[in-house]
């Protein structure tokens, strides 16, 4: 009885989220009214792990959000698209427009179509107080590391260490926030 509803909570908060709350405004908008609140109330039912004063913003996108989990103080970013395995952690800030894959296509045969070759999932790891500028891309196994920067229109090919500022297509590693 509990596992149906589960998924009864699921169905109700997976279209929920998508036919309603993900049209609602920008939640620092004069007019918003509570959106945050309410495509937080939605996305909670999806993810398999939500923290505290999570902020989803207008327009995300994260497929069926069973394989997410979110930290405390973090957020998804405007017009965001994020797919699982994914770990969020604390206090990440996420711009507009970001995208994080976690998930490719195979391409080395010929018979087969590309769209279906897919390879399998690799997951993403973003660790604590870490800041994604808009329009960045986070590619498919990539973990970054606690307090580090991604510069806006990034693409993240490899691992990110701890309080690494990058940047680039692909990102390079340009400072770091402290002392090595």
């Amino acid at each position: 009885m509990l596992k149906l509803l589960r998924k009864l909570w699921f169905i109700f908060s997976y279209f929920g989220y998508y036919l309603f709350a993900r049209h609602l405004p920008e939640s620092d908008l004069p007019y918003s009214f509570g959106s945050k609140y309410i495509r937080r109330f939605f996305a909670k039912g999806c993810f398999k792990k939500m923290g505290k004063n999570v902020n989803i913003e207008h327009g995300a996108f994260f497929a069926s959000g069973r394989e997410i989990e979110i930290g405390d103080n973090s957020g998804l970013g405007i017009n965001c698209r994020v797919t699982g395995p994914l770990v969020i952690g604390n206090d990440v800030m996420m711009g507009p427009n970001v995208m994080i894959f976690t998930q490719n296509h195979k391409n080395d045969r010929t018979d087969i179509p590309m769209r279906l070759q897919t390879a399998p999932k690799q997951p993403v790891k973003i660790g604590d107080d870490v800041w994604i500028g808009a329009n960045a891309i986070i590619l498919p196994g990539v973990t970054i590391g606690n307090g580090a920067i991604i510069a806006a229109g990034s693409v993240v090919t490899k691992d990110v260490p701890d309080y690494a500022v990058v940047g680039g297509n692909p990102a390079r590693i340009i400072k770091y926030r402290i002392k090595v």
